[in-house]
C-alpha cells in the first residue's frame, strides 16, 4: 500500500486548537499566574471569582439547572448573557478534554461546545486550585435522570438508547474512542418523537485516524454494562417504569448499534439488472438521516456482480435541507417533521408547481412563526420552538380525531399550552433532589470531601480499576 493510500487524520481536527495537553502523569510546574485559553471573546469571563473553589462560588452567579452525576464539581454559571458549564478538574485533564472537544466540534460532531480552559488558579493565600473546563450550556438539554423525573412516555428508556446508539456510531465513524460510554456522560435534546444525544464528557476519549473493531466493541460492551447499572439505579429510586427490563434495554443498544453500523458501512452486491437498488440504498441512508458523498463501485471477482460501498459524510440530511429552505437549524427528526408540514402546506395551497424556496418563505410567515410566537414566556427556556411546533401538530391531530373534524391551529395551540405544556416544568423540589444527588458522586471537592487523597488508595494497585488503552 502506498503511503498516500493510508488513512489520514482530518485536517480540521489537526488544526482545531492551540492547546496541546501533556501526559496526565507529567510533572511539569503549574502556571503561576491565571491563564485563560478561550474560544470565546466574552469579556465577562475575566470578572469571575477564579480565586475561589468552584463549590463556593456565590449563588447570584449560578443558574439553577439540573446537573448530571459527575466525579467532579460542576456548576452552571451566568457569564453575561450566556450560561456556561464549569467543571473543576486537574490541569492536564482539563487541557486534554478541551483539546478533544475542540477537535470533535471542528468535525461537526454532536458534543457540548468548549469555551475555555482556565489554569494557574490560586486562592487569596496563594494556594493552587484545580483548573476549570468551561463549556457552553446546551440549551433545552437535560441529563437522563432529569428526564425520568418528569411525566414521560413508557418507551423513554428505549428512545434514549436509540439516540445513544446513533451518537456512538457517529463518533466511531469519525475515529473517536470514548472509553467511558454511559447515559451519565450524555445530554439529551427532544427531537420530535425521539431524542438527540450529545457527548458531554470526553475525559477518557481519544481521537484517532480509524478505530479497530476491538476498540469499537469495547466501547459497546462498556456502554451496555454502564446502562444496565444506571437503569437499575433508576428502578431502585422508583423513577423507571416497572415494566422496563433493564437488561433488555442494555441489549437494545448493542443491537441498534450493530444494525446502524452495518447500514452505513456494509458493501452490497448487485447484479447488472439490479442497479436500481443503489438508489434504494442511498434513500435508506437518507431516511436514517445520513448524507452520502460518494459511492465506491467495482466489479466482483466473478465479473458478474457489482460491489457498492457508500461513503457517508455525516448525519443531518433533513436538517441541512430545512436550513437551506428556511434558515431554521433544528434536530434531524424535527426537521423531517417540519419538512412534512411544509409539503402539506404546499399541497393544500395548490402550489405544487411553484419553487419550494418561495413556498417555504410563505409557510414560515403564515404557519410556523405565528405558532411558535405563542409559546408562553415562562416556557421559552424549557422547550425549543421546533419541538413546540411538532408537539402542537401532534396535539392538533389528537383533537381532530376526538372531535371528528379538523381543528384550527390557534385552537390546538391554546389547548396544548393548557393541557400538555405544563409537563415540561420540573418543580423546585425535584430539581433540588436531582442536584443533591449529582453532587453526591463528587470525589474531588475538597471543601466537602477533604482527606480523600490521604487514604492510601492507589488505582494502579486495584485490579478492578477501569483501564483503557489506545
Amino acid at each position: 500500500m502506498e503511503l498516500n493510500d493510508l488513512p489520514q487524520m482530518d485536517p480540521r481536527a489537526l488544526k482545531a486548537t492551540s492547546v496541546k495537553a501533556e501526559d496526565e502523569h507529567a510533572s511539569s510546574a503549574e502556571p503561576q499566574a491565571l491563564k485563560i485559553t478561550a474560544a470565546s471573546s466574552n469579556p465577562k469571563m475575566f470578572t469571575l471569582p477564579w480565586h475561589k473553589p468552584l463549590a463556593t462560588w456565590p449563588e447570584d452567579l449560578l443558574a439553577n439547572l439540573p446537573r448530571g452525576i459527575s466525579r467532579h464539581v460542576v456548576r452552571f454559571v451566568h457569564v453575561g448573557d450566556e450560561v456556561y458549564a464549569m467543571k473543576e478538574i486537574t490541569r492536564q485533564v482539563a487541557e486534554r478534554e478541551y483539546e478533544i472537544l475542540r477537535r470533535l466540534q471542528k468535525l461537526e460532531l454532536p458534543t457540548v461546545t468548549p469555551i475555555a480552559v482556565v489554569t494557574g488558579r490560586h486562592d487569596r493565600n496563594g494556594e493552587p486550585l484545580e483548573a476549570i473546563l468551561v463549556t457552553r450550556h446546551l440549551k433545552f438539554s437535560l441529563p437522563y435522570r432529569a428526564l425520568f423525573a418528569r411525566n414521560l412516555q413508557p418507551d423513554t428508556a428505549e428512545c434514549l438508547i436509540d439516540a445513544l446508539a446513533v451518537l456512538l456510531v457517529r463518533l466511531h465513524l469519525a475515529g473517536f474512542y470514548w472509553g467511558d460510554v454511559s447515559l451519565s456522560n450524555v445530554l439529551f435534546l427532544r427531537d420530535a418523537d425521539a431524542f438527540s444525544a450529545f457527548l458531554v464528557d470526553a475525559e477518557t476519549g481519544d481521537l484517532q485516524v480509524q478505530l479497530t473493531d476491538g476498540q469499537r466493541e469495547y466501547d459497546i460492551d462498556l456502554a451496555r454494562t454502564n446502562i444496565i447499572g444506571e437503569l437499575m439505579d433508576l428502578a431502585s429510586g422508583r423513577l423507571l417504569p416497572s415494566d422496563v427490563d433493564e437488561i433488555e434495554v442494555g441489549n437494545r443498544l448493542v443491537d441498534r448499534y450493530h444494525s446502524l453500523w452495518s447500514a452505513l458501512t456494509d458493501t452490497d452486491k448487485f447484479g447488472p439488472d439490479e442497479m436500481w437498488k443503489i438508489e434504494q440504498r442511498v434513500n435508506k441512508l437518507n431516511d436514517l438521516g445520513f448524507d452520502v458523498d460518494e459511492l465506491e463501485m467495482k466489479t466482483a471477482e466473478d465479473g458478474k456482480r457489482v460491489l457498492v460501498r457508500p461513503r457517508v459524510v455525516d448525519a443531518g440530511y433533513a436538517n441541512r435541507k430545512l436550513l437551506r429552505l428556511t434558515g431554521l437549524d433544528v434536530q434531524e427528526n424535527q426537521a423531517r417533521r417540519l419538512l412534512n408540514d411544509l409539503d402539506a402546506y404546499r399541497a393544500s395551497t395548490w402550489r405544487d408547481g411553484e419553487e419550494l424556496e418561495i413556498v417555504a418563505t410563505d409557510w414560515m410567515r403564515e404557519v410556523y412563526e405565528p405558532t411558535v410566537r405563542m409559546i408562553p414566556r415562562e416556557y421559552r427556556s424549557q422547550i425549543e420552538p421546533a419541538q413546540f411546533f411538532h408537539e402542537v401538530l401532534d396535539h392538533r391531530w389528537f383533537l381532530a380525531e376526538k372531535a371528528g373534524h379538523d381543528v384550527p391551529m390557534g385552537e390546538a395551540v391554546t389547548s396544548y399550552i393548557e393541557n400538555v405544556l405544563p409537563n415540561y416544568k420540573l418543580d423546585s423540589k425535584a430539581l433540588a433532589e436531582l442536584n443533591e444527588e449529582a453532587d453526591s458522586g463528587v470525589i474531588d471537592d475538597e471543601t466537602t470531601y477533604g482527606g480523600l487523597d490521604d487514604d492510601g488508595y492507589n488505582p494502579d494497585d486495584d485490579p478492578d480499576a477501569a483501564v483503557w488503552s489506545h
